[in-house]
């Protein structure tokens, strides 16, 4: 099998499509992403801290920074290509290279949702992963109540591959955890 590429992220891949363009998050998307990571509706299923600042939402640009640097994940922010604001964030937070997998996250704010935005922004990085870092393969760990999560996987092409119950345990309570994958031969006969 060909290796995955050691690239680490250098250039920086950015992207556009047909609606949006995805590049670096930057200092000045601090305060959109404290907005994000803040919002009821966006956090309802991330069992993970919210910032308690704005000077919070940066330290987690200046940790993605550091991520990208140690080829461990990346992280893009989407933007609509008629604005430079911060609408979402997509990326893989787990790199397992040894397996040429990894695992896909996203976020969107609401005013956003319902538009095919995340699922034009996931075709996008999708690519980039199975046809220039060589992975076999991308997964997506969900909530399973999350439908609107599942409704945007399903359209990209993963299927269910487990649901493990109890398996997650966040302030003081346990959760349930569905897993979702995309082999790249499913997704560039997609294509």
């Amino acid at each position: 099998m060909q290796s995955m590429s050691e690239n680490h992220f250098h250039p920086f891949p950015t992207f556009e499509t047909q609606r949006l363009r995805i590049d670096r998050l930057i200092a000045l998307d601090a305060q959109r992403l404290y907005e994000l990571r803040t919002s009821d509706d966006v956090m309802r299923y991330v069992e993970r801290p919210r910032p308690e600042s704005v000077a919070k939402a940066l330290e987690t640009i200046q940790q993605t920074d550091e991520l990208i640097e140690s080829g461990n994940g990346i992280a893009w922010a989407i933007r609509l290509k008629t604005s430079p604001d911060l609408i979402g964030i997509i990326g893989f937070w787990r790199m397992k290279r040894e397996h040429f997998r990894a695992e896909i996250g996203y976020m969107l704010l609401p005013k956003y949702w319902r538009q095919g935005i995340t699922s034009e922004a996931m075709a996008a990085i999708l690519d980039y992963a199975f046809n220039v870092l060589n992975l076999h393969s991308v997964e997506a760990d969900i909530n399973p109540e999350n439908t609107g999560s599942k409704q945007i996987l399903l359209k990209s092409g993963f299927s269910k591959e487990a649901y493990f119950r109890e398996n997650f345990f966040w302030q003081g309570k346990f959760y349930d955890s569905e897993i979702y994958g995309i082999l790249a031969s499913e997704f560039n006969a997609r294509k």
